[in-house]
């Protein structure tokens, strides 16, 4: 929400109408609606100036960790394809007896362990020194 009071303008109007002041005449006199008012008053009553600066950064903060949290949730989704799509290109291959073994472990629902049995195992016969 743009406005064009700053937060300690804010805080200073809902004051006056604290001090005894009337929501109308506080309201013509800074040219706002009483809805205005309201919502400031709703949103900000009771705070001092250290108090709204404060909710201000830690809305700010809000937003940032759920932007963090929205891109990892996108990220295990990729991931989750990731290991999909090559598990089942894997099976497709795989035709030894350890590939037997892994599509069992993979039957009684334990994914990560056909993940990590299949990348090693696929990773160890296609290196070329040695290293994973």
């Amino acid at each position: 929400m743009k406005t064009k009071y700053s937060e300690e303008k804010i805080v200073q109007i809902l004051n006056e109408v604290v001090a005894g002041a009337k929501v109308m005449d506080t309201c013509r006199k800074y040219g706002i609606s009483d809805a205005t008012y309201y919502n400031w008053r709703s949103k900000y009553g009771g705070m001092s100036v250290s108090d709204v600066k404060r909710l201000k950064e830690l809305e700010a903060e809000n937003q940032k960790l759920k932007r963090l949290v929205a891109d990892q949730a996108l990220e295990n989704l990729a991931l989750n394809d990731l290991v999909k799509t090559s598990a089942a290109r894997s099976e497709e291959r795989c035709s030894s007896a350890s590939c037997n073994s892994v599509r069992a472990v993979r039957k009684k629902g334990n994914q990560s362990a056909y993940f990590v049995t299949t990348v090693l195992s696929s990773s160890a016969k296609h290196s070329t020194n040695g290293a994973i």
